[in-house]
């Protein structure tokens, strides 16, 4: 697996820091947090509607990558680490980092709507910041990943008609990765997937406005339209642009616990498998199973999508 593809991953999957060699103690210590051109922009009405960019340089409009954070939309940071941001600028491809408004204070459609109109809001800054509006791809793990899916397989939600002009820009990727994502979050879905214990994930019912599963179950018909419209696998269509997601190697059912069930890799197995059956581009990575020929990880992925 190479630093590119773990560091990512970890970041998804990971609850607790990961440990690192100690320095030199004459060595200063590498930084935490990549600087990014643009810091703390507003893209919405919201205080957490919030982005940094990271301005590219190359001759013409810039390709850009969109990191949507995780935290089962409870949570999580937009601040990407210098080693995430790197690899994208070396190539001439410009990022951003977005965050959003939580659940359960903010239940769906707000988290993953916000992301959308991050989205707009960077392509309504195309000129000013050297965005080419038709080569933006999105990178997300867990929750993020979820966004990222549902973003790349939906319809777009451009009003040309709108009064706020960034409602009028696309909310379309050309690709997207998801690292150890979501692909449903209905709990009628997933608990056949993964077994009961996916249920205890606070994410499943926090996402429609409950505290507890118990309570999200027991007003599922209010809730079932919203927990269909926001699983990225309902989405999926002929056409539709590519996908790379990688999961860890735990296949082992029913799920061991909570965090196991939300990020197991039959979600993308299932999501693989409908991907192939409308013709669309998807490549599925996981640890001791048969490795997607043609990239050997999300970075490859994405710059080969965004520069071809």
């Amino acid at each position: 697996m190479s630093i590119r593809f773990a560091l990512p991953l970890a970041l998804a999957l990971s609850t607790v820091p990961a440990f690192a060699q100690t320095p030199a103690p004459t060595a200063p210590p590498p930084p935490t947090k990549a600087v990014p051109d643009q810091a703390d922009v507003a893209y919405g009405p919201h205080p957490e509607n919030r982005l940094d960019f990271f301005r590219a340089s190359g001759d013409g409009p810039r390709p850009l990558i969109v990191f949507i954070h995780g935290g089962g939309w409870r949570g999580g940071k937009k601040d990407l680490q210098p080693n995430q941001v790197a690899p994208y600028l070396e190539k001439g491809v410009s990022v951003a980092s977005v965050t959003y408004r939580f659940t359960p204070a903010n239940p769906l459609p707000a988290p993953v709507h916000d992301a959308a109109r991050a989205i707009q809001f960077l392509r309504s800054r195309a000129d000013e910041w050297n965005i080419d509006r038709a080569r933006v791809a999105a990178i997300g793990g867990s929750a993020g990943a979820c966004t990222s899916m549902w973003l790349l397989f939906h319809d777009d939600l451009a009003d040309p008609k709108a009064a706020d002009p960034v409602l009028r820009e696309s909310t379309r990727l050309v690709a997207a990765v998801g690292l150890a994502g979501q692909t449903s979050i209905d709990p009628k879905v997933i608990e056949p997937w993964l077994g009961p214990n996916v249920l205890k994930h606070s994410m499943i019912p926090n996402a429609v406005g409950e505290p507890t599963i118990a309570e999200a179950l027991a007003r599922y018909d209010q809730h079932a339209a919203l927990y269909r419209e926001f699983s990225p696998i309902n989405h999926v269509s002929a056409g539709d642009p590519p996908l790379f997601m990688a999961y860890s190697a735990d296949r082992s059912l029913p799920s061991k616990d909570a965090g196991h069930g939300i990020h197991h890799p039959a979600y993308g197995e299932k999501m693989k498998a409908a991907c192939d059956a409308a013709g669309v581009e998807c490549h599925l990575l996981i640890p001791g199973s048969a490795k997607p020929e043609a990239f050997a990880n999300p970075t490859e992925f994405l710059l080969a999508k965004l520069l071809k």
